[in-house]
């Protein structure tokens, strides 16, 4: 009861013209309204805090930037085809095995770029672009590989079942959702396409954003892998195909060229695997 005295030395002398039971009473409730009051003020400094937070990222400050990299990637233009990698695995060294041969100038630093640990400070403005481009460049490296595995996986899947990549511009395919695949896993080889599940075609992004990025960030066995591992995804096949008419009569003409190309082919091809078992007789 003395902290309350001390807490409230104007209450001392209104204390004295009550009973001893009543005094208690009274300094209980002046304490608990003071402990309630310090409540509110810590309360009111922590939301203060959080919206001090919400504001910063809002704002897209250069703090910001450098604490919520992987954020920032993925929220900028063009990279909607990429999910967000665990960092648990980028982490573990071993996901990682190879990667510095890929990426030989700022290796260190970009990887310390994309986990928030890199001091810019240290580097002047050139150098920090060029670990920029490294860390994008490394960030999609890993993307390759976390893409395919169990997580990875159900991460793009949500982006499929959202339809994310685009639909099938094949009219016979029925809107169908497409999902990204790189012709090559050699990294500044070919741009990414985007592979229909229904008819089995590739085809070029819409947006010039996408169509410049890099396919081996995504690899070549992606969107196989993904309907392995979730076949209850992946759609019937289409055998509706277009034919051409005229006045509703097929192009019998047409039918028959394409018949005779392939048979053309065929004997060109067996002339050749001829001659060349002849040479080798030789």
């Amino acid at each position: 009861m003395d902290n309350v005295s001390a807490h409230s030395p104007e209450l001392n002398p209104l204390l004295e013209q009550f009973t001893p039971s009543a005094k208690n009473a009274l300094k209980r409730a002046v304490l608990v309204k003071e402990e309630t009051q310090d409540l509110n003020k810590s309360t009111t400094t922590a939301d203060n805090r959080k919206k001090q937070k919400m504001d910063d990222m809002s704002s897209g400050s250069d703090s910001d930037y450098a604490k919520y990299w992987i954020d920032w990637f993925l929220e900028t233009k063009g990279n909607e085809y990429y999910c967000e990698i665990d960092e648990e695995y980028i982490l573990d060294r071993f996901n990682l095995t190879g990667l510095n041969v890929e990426v030989q100038q700022y290796y260190a630093e970009a990887l310390d770029m994309i986990t928030d640990n890199l001091d810019e400070e240290r580097f002047d403005e050139k150098a920090r672009d060029q670990i920029e481009r490294a860390a994008r460049h490394l960030y999609g490296l890993i993307h390759a590989r976390f893409v395919i595995t169990t997580r990875g996986l159900a991460k793009m899947l949500d982006k499929y079942k959202k339809a994310e990549f685009g639909r099938c511009p094949r009219v016979l395919c029925n809107m169908q959702s497409l999902l990204p695949v790189g012709l090559s896993d050699i990294p500044v080889t070919k741009t990414v396409k985007l592979y229909c599940p229904r008819c089995e075609d590739i085809y070029n992004p819409k947006s010039s954003r996408h169509a410049s990025i890099d396919g081996a960030y995504f690899g070549t066995s992606f969107p196989h892998m993904l309907f392995q591992v979730h076949p209850n995804y992946l759609p019937t096949k289409s055998t509706e195909r277009y034919e051409p008419r005229i006045f509703g009569f097929k192009i019998h003409q047409i039918a028959e060229q394409h018949r005779w190309q392939d048979r053309a082919r065929e004997e060109y091809q067996q002339k050749l695997l001829k001659a060349k078992e002849q040479e080798q007789e030789k």
